[in-house]
């Protein structure tokens, strides 16, 4: 005849005492230890302490050049300085190190802050209007910043907002117009 033994779910240790670890609870410390690594993960990646860490957009606009004005009569940007060199024999491509720094983009009807200042130009004024182009700075406009008339590039789009299985994507609202 076959004879059923039961056997203890809890292990024994050696001398035959029950071990204060069962399997539930190796399996609840487990799950907790995952769930800290993945919290201090998701911390670490997401918290702007240092400016090597840039993930939101109040740390942007506060490092932007004169952060309060800009924030009213535009937005603050992340500017992109890199030089690009192109050889022709052999045709190569080679590309700098960029430079990245804080920066903001005037919307068209708040050029006069660049005129009141005397930073830019009736001649210049009217040279970024007619390519229908809008001015960016880098540096406090206080002391000696680096103006440029740009050009707002809407041929690639916001490539964020064409996501399959998040919606339609957005429209570009006349406030994100400069």
């Amino acid at each position: 005849m076959y004879r059923e033994t039961t056997r203890s779910r809890t292990p024994r240790t050696p001398g035959n005492k029950p071990s204060p670890f069962n399997y539930l609870s190796l399996a609840l410390m487990a799950g907790i230890f995952i769930l800290g690594i993945g919290a201090g993960v998701a911390f670490s990646s997401t918290a702007t302490f240092t400016p090597e860490n840039v993930a939101s957009l109040e740390f942007i606009d506060r490092s932007a050049p004169n952060p309060e004005l800009c924030v009213q009569y535009g937005a603050s940007a992340t500017v992109m300085d890199t030089r690009l060199f192109v050889t022709f024999k052999p045709f190569s491509v080679y590309v700098s190190q960029p430079r990245m720094q804080p920066g903001c983009v005037l919307r068209t009807n708040n050029w006069a802050i660049l005129e009141q200042r005397r930073l830019v130009n009736s001649d210049q004024v009217r040279d970024c209007k007619n390519r229908m182009n809008t001015f960016g700075f880098t540096g406090n406009l206080d002391g000696s910043p680096q103006i440029n008339c740009i050009y707002q590039n809407e041929i690639a789009g916001n490539m964020f907002l064409n996501q399959p299985g998040m919606g339609t994507g957005a429209t570009t609202r006349d406030s994100e117009r400069f």
